[in-house]
Formats: C-alpha cells, sequence, structure tokens
C-alpha cells in the first residue's frame, strides 16, 4: 500500500495505481480523452495532466503511478492552464459544426470546452484533409472529426483483436483508420461498433438509417413491424437520463406505437425459436458423434452475433462448419414475419417493412447480407441502433418517462425469461442447457441462486462442465456424459479460447461467442459511455427480468408451440432449414482497390 496526498487529503491505494484512479477513489475527476478503462494507458491526449509536488513537468495522470509520499494537486493553476490548452489546441483542428454533427450533446470534447469555459478558440490554424469513409453499412468514418485520441485503435486491436484501424503518419499529418488509407470495407472489420461507441467525438459513428424508417412510416402502402432485442430494455432510458440498468420495456413499447409502427414485436420470441433450432442441433449433432460415430464438427458454436459470424469468416474459416447453421434472433423474427405472419394478416411479404432495434452496429451489415433473404425478400429491412431509437423518439415529440407501460403485440411478442438473457455475456448458453437439459432427462436444470453461476459475470472467458444422468430413453446415449461448454465475450478473448480450443488445451462441446464486452449490454449501438460499472447495472437488470417471469424455458412458450404447430412442424424441419438456418463462407482479409 501506497500513502499519498490527493487535494490536501491522506489517502492509501495499492502500489501500482495511476493517479487518475486514486483520485476517484476519493471523488475527484480528472478530465481524459484518450483513456479506457482496464487498457495500458497512452498519456495521448494530455488533457489529464496534474501537478505533482517536486517534479519538473506536469505528470499524465492516467499514466502516472503513484509513489509513496506523493503530493498531488489535481486542479491547482498551472494544471488547469495546461489542460485547456491542451483542448483549445485540440479544437483549433477540429471540425467544429457542433449544431449540425450527430454527437451534439453527446460529445466528450464539446463537454470538457463547457466545462472549461472555452468561449473561443485562441489557436485556428490549418485542419486534417477530411476523409469520410462510408463503404460500409454499419459505420461511418469522418477523419475530419478525428482527435487522434487513439481509443478507436485500442478497442479494435487491444479487446477486439480485429486490428482494422492503426495510426498513420506522424504529428499534424497523423491519420488514424485502415492500412494504406483503405477504406473499412476493404480491411478485415466486422463493423462491431466498439470504436464508435468508445470514439469521444463524431469520428466514428453509426451509419444513420433513420430516415429510411420514417419513409416507411409515412408510406400507407407499407405493413411497418418492429422488433426490439433483449438489451435495449435495459440501456434505452439512459438516453432519457435515466441510471443505467433502468428496465423501460412498457415505456418503449408505448413510444414505439406512437411512432406509427403497425405492430411492436419481440425479437425475444425470436430467441426462444432460436433456442428450439440451435438445441436441437448441438443433441443432433452429439447422437451423430456418439452414436454413429461419425465426423462431426464439434464444438458448436452460437451464432447470433454478427460481428462474431463475420470474424470467424476472416480469421478462423477453418471453424466455419463449427457453427450453428441457426441464423441470429433478429434475422429468424424476420424471416418468420415475412412468411408465416404475413400470410396469416393478408400482407405480401414486399409490402411489409420489417425494422430491427438492436444493441449492435453489426446488425445493420448482417440484414443486408446475401444468404438473409429466404422469405423472397430481405428478411430484414432496417437495423437501428439503440442511440438511434433514442433519438427518434426524440424527433417525434413524445416525452419517453411519462409514458405509460404498453405490451408486445401476438403472436411474435411473447418471450420466456430465457429469451432475455440473450443479451448478457453466458445468456444465451444458459437458456440453451435450460431447455436441452429438460428436453434429455425430463427434468429441470439445477441452477444456483436462479442461474448458472459459472456463466455469470464479466470475466473474459469462462467454463462451465454439466454431468447428464438419469436421461430419458431417446436419449441413454448421453448418460453419464459429462457436457463440457464454455463462453467468451469480446473478440480479443474468443481468440485466445478458439487457439486454446485447436491446440487442444481446451475441451469443449458447446462454445457461445458475444462480440462485445459484456455481450449484447455493451454493444456497439448503446447509450455512451459502456464501462464495467455499466455492463453490471444493464446485466443486472435483464437477470431480473428474467427472474421476475413465470415463464423462464424456452420451450414452454406457447407461441412458439404454435408456429411449430401451424408452420414449421418440429426444429430441424425442411421448411425451417429453408428460413430459419444458413452458411457462411471465407472472407479475403483486403481487398485490392
Amino acid at each position: 500500500m501506497v500513502h499519498v496526498t490527493i487535494n490536501n487529503e491522506a489517502i492509501t491505494v495499492p502500489a501500482g495505481t495511476t493517479i487518475l484512479e486514486a483520485a476517484k477513489q476519493v471523488g475527484v475527476k480528472i478530465p481524459t480523452l484518450c483513456h479506457l478503462e482496464g487498457q495500458t494507458p497512452i498519456g495521448a491526449c494530455r488533457v489529464c495532466l496534474v501537478e505533482v509536488e517536486g517534479a519538473r513537468t506536469l505528470s499524465a495522470s492516467c499514466a502516472t503511478p503513484v509513489a509513496e509520499g506523493m503530493v498531488i494537486q489535481t486542479h491547482s493553476r498551472r494544471a488547469r492552464a495546461a489542460r485547456k490548452m491542451a483542448v483549445e489546441l485540440l479544437l483549433s483542428e477540429h471540425d467544429g459544426e457542433c449544431q449540425t454533427c450527430n454527437r451534439n450533446q453527446d460529445c466528450e470534447l464539446q463537454t470538457l470546452a463547457n466545462e472549461m469555459s472555452i468561449q473561443f478558440v485562441r489557436y485556428p490554424g490549418a485542419r486534417a484533409r477530411p476523409i469520410l469513409d462510408q463503404s460500409t453499412p454499419g459505420l461511418v468514418r469522418d477523419n475530419s472529426k478525428c482527435i487522434k485520441c487513439r481509443r478507436c485503435v485500442t478497442v479494435c486491436n487491444s479487446i477486439q483483436a480485429v486490428g482494422a484501424l492503426f495510426p498513420q503518419g506522424r504529428g499534424f499529418d497523423t491519420v488514424i483508420g485502415p492500412a494504406f488509407t483503405l477504406d473499412l470495407d476493404e480491411v478485415a472489420c466486422v463493423q462491431c461498433g466498439q470504436c464508435a461507441a468508445v470514439c469521444p467525438v463524431g469520428a466514428i459513428s453509426e451509419r444513420d438509417h433513420t430516415a429510411g424508417v420514417w419513409a416507411a412510416l409515412d408510406d400507407p402502402q407499407k405493413y411497418v413491424v418492429v422488433q426490439t432485442a433483449p438489451a435495449i430494455r435495459a440501456a434505452l432510458g439512459e438516453c432519457f437520463d435515466n441510471e443505467p440498468g433502468t428496465l423501460v420495456t412498457g415505456k418503449m413499447v408505448t413510444a414505439l406505437r406512437r411512432m406509427g409502427f403497425n405492430r411492436v414485436f419481440d425479437t425475444n420470441f425470436a430467441a426462444d425459436l432460436t433456442i428450439m433450432e440451435e438445441g436441437t442441433e448441438l443433441l443432433t449433432r452429439l447422437k451423430r458423434a456418439l452414436v454413429g460415430k461419425e465426423e462431426v464438427a464439434l464444438p458448436m458454436f452460437t451464432s447470433c452475433s454478427p460481428g462474431w459470424i463475420k470474424f470467424a469468416e476472416y480469421y478462423h474459416p477453418d471453424f466455419l462448419e463449427n457453427l450453428s447453421t441457426c441464423k441470429s434472433p433478429q434475422q429468424m423474427f424476420g424471416a418468420v414475419a415475412k412468411t408465416y405472419y404475413a400470410s396469416k394478416i393478408g400482407v405480401r411479404p414486399e409490402d411489409m417493412v420489417v425494422v430491427s432495434i438492436m444493441p449492435c452496429t453489426a446488425k445493420k451489415f448482417e440484414c443486408q447480407r446475401p444468404e438473409m433473404n429466404d422469405s423472397g425478400v430481405f428478411d430484414v429491412d432496417f437495423a437501428l441502433t439503440t442511440r438511434e431509437l433514442g433519438k427518434m423518439i426524440q424527433e417525434a415529440g413524445i416525452d419517453f418517462n411519462s409514458l405509460p407501460d404498453g405490451k408486445m403485440d401476438s403472436i411474435l411478442g411473447m418471450s420466456s425469461g430465457a429469451a432475455d438473457i440473450f443479451a448478457n455475456t453466458g445468456g444465451v448458453m444458459e437458456a440453451a442447457l435450460r431447455t436441452a437439459y429438460e428436453i434429455v432427462t425430463g427434468r429441470e436444470l439445477p441452477l444456483e441462486n436462479l442461474h448458472v453461476k459459472p456463466l455469470a459475470g464479466l470475466e473474459g472467458i469462462k467454463l462451465a462442465a454439466l454431468r447428464i444422468e438419469d436421461t430419458l430413453p431417446a436419449w441413454e446415449f448421453l448418460d453419464g456424459v459429462e457436457l463440457k461448454v464454455a463462453v467468451a465475450h469480446g473478440l480479443g478473448n474468443a481468440n485466445r479460447l478458439i487457439h486454446a480450443i485447436k491446440d487442444g488445451r481446451q475441451e469443449v462441446h458447446f462454445v457461445e461467442i458475444m462480440t462485445c464486452p459484456g455481450g449484447c449490454i455493451g454493444g456497439g449501438g448503446q447509450p455512451r459511455f459502456t464501462n464495467d460499472e455499466v455492463r453490471q447495472k444493464r446485466i443486472q437488470a435483464i437477470y431480473a427480468e428474467d427472474e421476475g417471469k413465470q415463464l423462464r424455458k424456452s420451450h414452454e412458450n406457447v407461441e412458439i408451440q404454435k408456429v411449430y404447430e401451424e408452420f414449421f412442424g418440429q426444429p430441424l424441419s425442411e421448411r425451417s432449414h429453408h428460413l430459419l438456418h444458413t452458411h457462411y463462407k471465407q472472407r479475403e482479409l483486403t481487398k485490392k482497390k
């Protein structure tokens, strides 16, 4: 332990703690624009400078560890002046069209300028050459707004292990982007949007699809339905100054109805459908391997996270056969809506518009994949982020916090608690185990505190084993089998787990991969700024949603049962294979201009 004094207050902190972290413990906020929680500090922005007694120069608090007896002034006149100058210099080369920027009032640079009482730019000068990259369905890059903080570089390389973004050039000529000034669609970008989630300004953001949705809502010839992902209900409230983790399911439904959607449905319905298909697929693969002694692609990997799918296509094509053939819940919903549901209400698939509200920018890419049109047209027409929905609600003049609670429409709106926890890392695996275990044994999955405890939490890679005993006769080949499962969230963790499986260091049967840290609750389209504290609050809200439901298992959802009875017949039927399943293929890491 180390004894230090911060702003005349003596505190004791562990050795190795940075000044920035130590200041937080005494309620002192030091501004920063480049720092990311849990990552190696780089001290690039110089906005966190503080004064240390006896030091010749000011110190970057994010990168300076405390020392015994250190005396620190975080807001001395010298420190304040230096930080103000750093922000003014950033403003001098920043595209300052705040009124029309999509980050207006949600911009960390703008906030700091206001907090530092900067009323004009003292250092007007040259500005960076603008590079506008609109090459992908999910993301837009605008280098004229980039402040070179390198947060996007850190998250893309250190957390996601994708490596699509790098600093190039030197000094004023530095450009943050893909190598050789390529566009994002020419490199191995998975469009997860974590770069947009950590960008403090408007240099990287989701591609705005709200105009297309408004046009559909204004078109009397279109029947517009909306589906809402499970993670949205625990985060949308943040767009309206609610605490992270505030559940706003009912208010969200009411807001969507008032915006003009013909029906408000739940992606959770399709999550339950996914469990039926994916669970059956896993049991079928295990039977072929254990009874038929066939060469089967095991372990089987979940396929509901489009960023992970694209990552596998780029970096692990030898594992593509191991991916579940199930489409994601978003795409399953679209396929069911434009076939089964459209037929029930007498609407042609081409006259139905399916809009998704997702925590993820990669969903924008996914709904435009050529594989996703088995209904005869694109299964999903538009995917909006949580942030985009928040802006649309504001644009519609809806006072969100005063709304009464509404309920999802039937028949694609009923769901189980198992579907809710799809939002959390480990949730898809737990949902699958709840159903598969009961199908095989006839008994409920034994849960500790209502959940599979080893699969919960924010540890990057989680492992669990479940011994199956006293099975029903049809599943006796599994009697005595220890089913080994693994969960990884964040593509860097996924990469480490995959290499451990390839090298034979880790033996598993079933693997859940979520692209974003924390799972969908930490998606690239969620309200900013998402750190582990925010992730934990959203996770607990989702668990509370699950625990508050009487129906907590996918196979007990009566509306799912009805869809199988009336339309699909059974999981893995010919019709379900056609509409709910797909395959993927290897992608080239780079394209030539």
